[in-house]
This record gives C-alpha cells, sequence and structure tokens, in this order.
C-alpha cells in the first residue's frame, strides 16, 4: 500500500470507530527511546523514520508534528499536500486538536503508546474545549498492517553476579523496602532496562538497547512475575533469578491485571515512564495509584564497585578501538584518501566489531562532517552521506554495549588545518569540559546546579548550545538513563550520587558552517573531603590540533596532560606499531 492508501484505511477505521482524529505517536507500547522495527507503526503510516514525533489523522488531513531536528526530514519524507507540517514543541498536538476540533468530537489513541502522565496532560487539553480522549481497544495502526514484520525471538541473556555484583533476590529486597515505605502491595514496572536490571539478564529485542519486550509486577514482599514472550526462555532462568519468580505469557498481563484486586489495593507506578494502559486498567478494577518513580531507578543509577570495575574495562577496549580509528583516519587524511560520513562511520564499527566483548552499538554512530556537524543530533543515514573536506572539523559521536558496560563518546577531529576560529571554540567548549570534569560539589548537588560550569566559556562571548550537558549511562544497559542529568532544566532534579554515570558533552554549533562536541564518561567518585567529584572514564585523546593553549589557564593545560597520560597509560600496550605511535604523538604534552 501506498502511504495515501494507508491513511484512508485508516480513516475507514476511524469511521468505524466513530472517531474524529487518531493520533499515532512514535513510541510503542515499552516507551523506549528505541523502537523494533514490527513497532515501528510511525514510520509505516506515515514513511517519516525519525526518532520523534507525533502524526495526528482527521477525516481531511494528516499533520505531522516533529522538533527542529527533523524539520526537513519530515517535508522531504512527508511532502505536502497529503501531510501538514507543525513544530511539536511551538504547537503542541494536543492543543492544535483542541483548537481545531469541535465540541463532543472524540480523538482515538493506543493508550500503550502513551505514557500516563502525557495522556492525561493531553485529556485535560483536548476537554477545555469538551473534546474526549478515547483509550482505543487495539492499536489502529496494527488493524491496517498486513504485512507487519514478526517480533524477534531471541533467547534471554543471563548476566553472572561476577558481572552485576549483587543478586536479584537482593535487588529485589531492597526494593520491597521501599513499597513498604510507600504502603504499596505491589508495584507495575514497565520500563525495559528496569526489568533487566531487577533479574540480571539482559535480551536482544530493541536495537542498541539489551533488554527483551516484557512487563513485570513485583509484589511487597519481593515477589515477582514477569509477562514476555515465553519463547525466549532459556533453562536455568528460575534458578538465576531466585525464589520468588514466575513467567506468563505476556498476551495474559490484561487478563491478569483485572484479577489484581483480589490481592493488591494500592499499586505503586511511575506516571513518566509507564504507559497509560495499565494503570487505567487497574483504576477501573478499584485499586488505587500510587505515583512515585520506578523503585528500581535510583538503585540502577547508583552503579556499585563490581559494575563501576567493569564500565572500566569496557572503557579500555572501546578506547583502544577508537584510537586505533583515530589514527586510521588521520593517515587516510594525510595520504588524500577520499572519504564521507558513511565509510568512516562503517570502519569506526568495524574497529569496534573486532573486539569479542562487543555485544551492539550502543546507539546509531552520529557521524557529521562540516556544516552537517551543526546538527546536533544529524544522522548521515537520512540522506547521501556527505564527503569529508580539507580543512574543516569532523564530528563523531558513538559507543559500544559490552557485556560489562556501556560507553559514549564525541570527538571532534581536525581534517586538514582548521580556522582560528573553529580552533578558538573548540578551546571554548573544551575548557567547559574541563571545569565540569574538575567540579567538587557536596552531597545533594544536582546537575542543574553544575551545567553552568560547561556553559561560561561560551557565555563569555555571548554563546551557547541548545542541548543538554549530560545524561545518565547505565551498565550494559540504556545509553540514556535516569534520574541523573546534567543541563538548565529549572527546578529540582534528582542529586547526583557515588556509583552515577554521566556523559560531559558541551559543545557548539554554528548553523551552515560546522559543529563541536567534547564528551567523555564520567563516574560519580567520593573524595577524602565531604565533597563528591566525578572521574573520567572515557580513555581518547582530545585532537591537540584544534586546542588554542593561548586560551588555557595552567591549570586546564596540567588536565589536559594529566588526561592524556591516563589515555596513554591505559591503552597504550593495547596499541601497537603507528597506531602506538600516533597515541604517543597525540598525548604528548601541550607544551611539547
Amino acid at each position: 500500500m501506498t502511504v495515501a492508501s494507508r491513511l484512508e484505511s485508516l480513516r475507514a477505521h476511524m469511521q468505524s470507530l466513530k472517531l474524529d482524529a487518531i493520533w499515532v505517536p512514535r513510541a510503542d507500547e515499552f516507551l523506549g527511546e528505541y523502537v523494533p522495527i514490527h513497532n515501528e507503526r510511525l514510520a509505516y503510516l506515515t514513511g517519516f523514520t525519525g526518532s520523534a514525533g507525533v502524526c495526528v489523522v482527521t477525516m481531511d488531513a494528516a499533520i505531522l508534528f516533529v522538533d527542529g531536528r527533523y524539520t526537513l526530514q519530515a517535508a522531504n519524507q512527508c511532502p505536502e499536500p497529503l501531510f501538514e507540517h507543525q513544530h511539536i514543541i511551538e504547537t503542541p498536538p494536543e492543543t492544535f486538536l483542541r483548537d481545531r476540533l469541535s465540541e463532543n468530537q472524540v480523538v482515538g489513541v493506543d493508550a500503550r503508546c502513551l505514557s500516563f502522565q502525557s495522556f492525561t496532560r493531553i485529556e485535560q487539553t483536548l476537554g477545555e474545549n469538551s473534546i474526549s480522549l478515547s483509550a482505543m481497544a487495539e492499536n489502529a495502526v496494527d488493524l491496517i498492517w498486513t504485512d507487519r514484520p514478526v517480533a524477534s525471538v531471541n533467547p534471554i541473556i543471563l548476566l553472572d553476579e561476577a558481572v552485576t555484583g549483587a543478586s536479584s533476590v537482593q535487588k529485589r529486597a531492597a526494593m520491597a523496602e521501599s513499597l513498604k515505605k510507600a504502603n504499596a502491595d505491589a508495584v507495575l514496572l514497565t520500563q525495559l532496562d528496569s526489568i533487566a536490571w531487577t533479574l540480571n539478564i539482559r535480551g536482544d529485542d530493541v536495537p542498541h538497547l539489551p533488554v527483551l519486550l516484557a512487563y513485570a509486577i513485583m509484589t511487597r514482599e519481593g515477589d515477582f512475575t514477569l509477562f514476555t514472550d515465553t519463547h525466549k526462555l532459556v533453562d536455568g532462568l528460575a534458578d538465576h533469578v531466585g525464589p520468588g519468580f514466575s513467567v506468563l505469557p505476556i498476551d495474559q498481563f490484561d487478563v491478569y491485571l483485572k484479577g489484581l484486586s483480589n490481592t493488591c489495593a494500592r499499586l505503586l507506578f511511575d506516571p513518566q515512564t509507564c504507559h497509560a494502559h495499565s494503570p487505567l486498567l487497574c483504576r477501573d478494577q478499584g485499586i488505587e495509584l500510587i505515583e512515585q518513580s520506578d523503585p528500581a531507578e535510583q538503585p540502577k543509577a547508583c552503579k556499585n564497585a563490581t559494575e563501576v570495575a567493569g564500565i572500566r574495562r569496557a572503557h579500555v577496549r572501546d578506547g583502544v578501538a577508537l584510537c586505533r580509528f583515530l589514527a586510521w583516519l588521520d593517515g587516510e587524511v594525510a595520504s588524500g584518501q577520499a572519504h564521507d560520513e558513511g565509510s568512516v562511520s562503517d570502519r569506526l564499527e568495524a574497529f569496534r566489531r573486532e573486539l569479542p566483548e562487543l555485544k551492539d552499538l550502543s546507539f546509531s554512530t552520529i557521524s557529521a562532517a562540516g556544516p552537517n556537524a551543526a546538527m546536533a543530533h544529524y544522522s548521515h543515514t537520512n540522506g547521501v552521506p556527505s564527503p569529508l573536506v580539507l580543512n574543516s572539523v569532523y564530528l563523531v559521536d558513538s559507543g559500544g554495549q559490552y557485556l560489562d558496560g556501556t560507553t559514549d563518546v564525541t570527538r571532534t577531529i581536525a581534517i586538514g588545518e582548521p580556522s582560528d576560529h573553529q580552533k578558538e571554540m573548540f578551546t571554548r567548549v573544551l575548557k567547559g569540559h574541563i571545569a565540569l570534569s574538575s567540579a567538587r560539589f557536596p552531597r545533594g548537588t544536582a546537575g542543574n546546579q553544575l551545567d553552568v560550569l560547561a556553559r561560561q566559556f561560551l557565555w563569555e562571548i555571548g554563546k551557547d548550545y541548545d542541548h543538554g550537558t549530560g545524561h545518565g549511562v547505565g551498565c550494559y544497559l540504556s545509553v540514556h538513563e535516569g534520574p541523573q542529568r546534567i543541563g538548565k532544566t529549572p527546578g529540582p532534579t534528582a542529586p547526583l550520587k557515588p556509583g552515577m554515570v554521566v556523559s560531559n558533552e558541551p559543545g557548539y554549533y554554528e548553523a551552515g558552517a560546522y559543529g563541536i562536541r567534547c564528551e567523555n564518561l564520567l563516574v560519580v567518585v567520593e573524595t577524602d573531603t565531604p565533597m563528591l567529584a566525578f572521574e573520567p572514564l572515557t580513555l581518547a585523546p582530545f585532537d591537540r590540533r584544534l586546542i588554542l593553549v593561548s586560551l588555557l589557564s595552567e591549570t586546564e593545560t596540567q588536565w589536559i596532560d594529566d588526561y592524556h597520560a591516563q589515555v596513554r597509560e591505559q591503552i597504550g600496550d593495547e596499541l601497537q606499531g603507528e597506531d602506538k605511535e600516533w597515541l604517543q604523538a597525540m598525548t604528548a604534552p601541550l607544551a611539547a
């Protein structure tokens, strides 16, 4: 079917369901950052392949809402007049519908594909004009998707306690205590990484995220019921998880929830991460809902000593692969070899693929040359990859998933001779990176209180960057993990605690010209004072050809020399020949 015929088929279902509009988000029923191909409903319906967006279909229009990252892509993939286009931040879909539809009209949505918090907000906004939001029994796109891909059935991976540092029994006992404090009888778990972390298992159901598609219920006694495709089960799973564990087919989840009121009067769930369908169903059964953070979120974020040690090992091997790539790229540029964003991205992946411990990339590599790097979330796969040209800078943001850790690193690389302006801006970004990495802060400090450290040297000259400075990172889990983050977020945010891993990635982007970002992962550590601090995990040199030493203080120069010495010491012996020579040159003291 063409996109036009799909829209018409959807409208036929709208008519039979007596709906005036249907809301189709990019998200699926697990609300993860990454969506498996069989759940890419927005892409199927519209042809739009971006990572975020909403399409609202009425009887006479299809309106695609995206943010600034995807304005051009949406126009190319979903052209007018078949689609109208709106900016999702400037014109939220719920506001658009409130103003376009009439009183008593109905908007249908799969409540499994919206968080409870979003569902409530949309319902309230539409209600301002007496418009109803209706939770559909079935996803309307599924009704027309006749050639829908089959979901993967990959076996569950059991993680040994030597990797996790704690058993599932221990984790569930700690989570059960938090349920008791909240006076909850059970918790509804829908975050895939929380389920995987709690059970010390991983999966292969979602690109770049080592989880299995599942839901779960855990009681205040620590008993855990997993709902998933039972074809994924492996021998030894029950013994691995420990007492109080059971598994049921995921298609029995709603039936289970309808009977949950027999044993559960008060159910805890996270309204920001849990889809709306299940809490609404439980509320209809008379269960009292307790809206609180996922009880796995904090302990998952605060890595134990075993996990931190594993993450450090992962960064050593990842640093070796990245340095081999950077040395190769310098050699290719010096010899005049022509490359584009796609070929160099593939080469970087090939270096990582040589590592037997690599399970997957942690996200799709951002490989951006020249002006493309000015788009912070650029993807060379959305069009024809651009060539790397001399006398410019190239930005590569990449990472790997290893059994013992997750990596995420960005380096900005000189291709030929960069301009003095590019060097100045790189150095200002690096100065901000150093200031944040060097921070000492008291317990209770949140990331939004530290964000200014990374921006200050850009602010001095009236510049800034339009993204957060840092996000949390999981341990062989999600490359974007909460609750910790570093950004301008107003109001209270989660305090940084020992064991938390965060990125440090200030940047500068000059539209139509170039982009710069310097990213390391850091772990929060205790010091011999009452203060907390950061320690770098990432091991790869910053491009010294882009550094204006005259802009650095003595302290900043020493930080770079010390960091480069650490890189050289930890991975130098893992490199050979020209790769080792390249590392020695790139990590030499700046005064040399």
